[in-house]
């Protein structure tokens, strides 16, 4: 039987199941030539991670200061609205690295303050490559977790590709395994409108998309090299390196501390029409964007805070839009601009608080 991985969480916060592999570093440029020449995909490569600067590291305690409550309603919100549909014990699987501080949060709120026990998991999904069915496997047919008890949770949605991904990946290896699992997703922020339950549409610092590995118990995002063998769980590397600079466990701390009992009931969360009115704003303003910058790929544009702060830290940024130059939601993303030389632009009619464009290096 395979092994989950542990990264910095405790055992019951969080097990992933990865595949510990032997680092073989991009340089970020090097990562998105290769990307956009179509060398190698995005999953076949990973860079290494340097601790964050003090300004940064700053930012990222102002804005959980400043959102903590915040995120901790949002979170029971979201753990009662799970429970509520389920309505048995959970098992929560959380979808690498932006849902798994979310899934750890989601997986005290159940247990916490639901009548259900939960345990939670996070595995890899990736663009074009799908969903690890051999954590699925691992799952279900070795630790026999009923299939109806798995509840996919992200951190928040963009363009939708992760949630396409998702549902497409579900229906297959239902019709493979002879399962039912749900294909349903749950986030926090749904400004592309393309999730199934969310609590808020509101494009806000999501104080956990600020670090990488540094809250998301110091693994990195998921890898699918020569190292992954047919019956291995997607891979990862581990940035031990980056210990004493892991904020994984004090983020879950700080949110978790703010849990209320009266912050845990079924709030009213926006409906399918809601949804769908979400999804087209989102979708008709990334075709202008598109026209206005001249992209031809959608993979290079990135919208929304969480999205472009990924992008600012891990990919080869050309230009940043935000909607508000004066948007505390957004001063982490110009601050970044700022000090690698990058263009922000200004467009105050744009649906969410920032976009950036990653760079044509082909």
């Amino acid at each position: 039987m395979k092994t989950p991985l542990m990264g910095s969480y405790p055992e019951h916060d969080c097990l992933f199941l990865l595949k510990k592999i032997k680092p073989e570093f991009h340089s970020i440029e090097d990562k998105e030539r290769l990307i956009q020449t179509g060398q190698l995909h995005y999953s076949q490569m990973v860079s290494q991670e340097s601790k964050p600067t003090p300004e940064y590291e700053k930012l990222f305690h102002d804005l959980t200061a400043k959102y903590k409550h915040k995120l901790a309603e949002e979170i029971l919100n979201l753990s009662c609205l799970i429970s509520n549909n389920v309505k048995q014990d959970v098992c929560i699987v959380s979808l690498v690295r932006a849902g798994t501080p979310i899934g750890v949060l989601v997986n005290k709120g159940i247990n916490n303050y639901s009548q259900y026990n939960s345990t939670h998991y996070s595995i890899s999904i990736v663009r074009d490559k799908g969903i690890d069915v051999n954590a699925l496997d691992y799952l279900i047919f070795d630790l026999k977790i009923p299939p109806q008890s798995i509840v996919f949770i992200d951190g928040w949605t963009a363009k939708g590709v992760i949630t396409k991904e998702l549902k497409k990946a579900i229906e297959d290896y239902n019709t493979s395994r002879k399962v039912n699992i749900s294909n349903t997703l749950y986030v926090v922020s749904d400004i592309g409108g393309t999730a199934d339950y969310c609590v808020t549409f509101e494009d806000y610092a999501i104080p956990s998309a600020l670090m990488n590995s540094t809250v998301s118990g110091l693994i990195s995002r998921s890898v699918i090299n020569d190292q992954i063998k047919k019956d291995d769980f997607h891979g990862c590397i581990s940035y031990e390196h980056l210990a004493q600079y892991d904020y994984s466990n004090w983020f879950i701390s700080e949110i978790s501390n703010c849990f209320k009992t009266a912050y845990y009931k079924l709030a009213a969360v926006p409906d399918e029409q809601q949804r769908a009115a979400r999804n087209q704003l989102t979708q008709n303003y990334i075709r202008l964007l598109m026209k206005k910058f001249s992209v031809t790929d959608i993979n290079r544009i990135k919208p929304g805070i969480a999205e472009a702060t990924r992008v600012m830290l891990r990919r080869v940024p050309d230009l940043l839009i935000v909607n508000d130059a004066s948007n505390p939601n957004t001063a982490h993303l110009i601050t970044i601009a700022n000090e690698k030389s990058i263009e922000v632009c200004v467009l105050p009619e744009m649906p969410f608080g920032a976009c950036a464009l990653i760079k044509d290096v082909d």
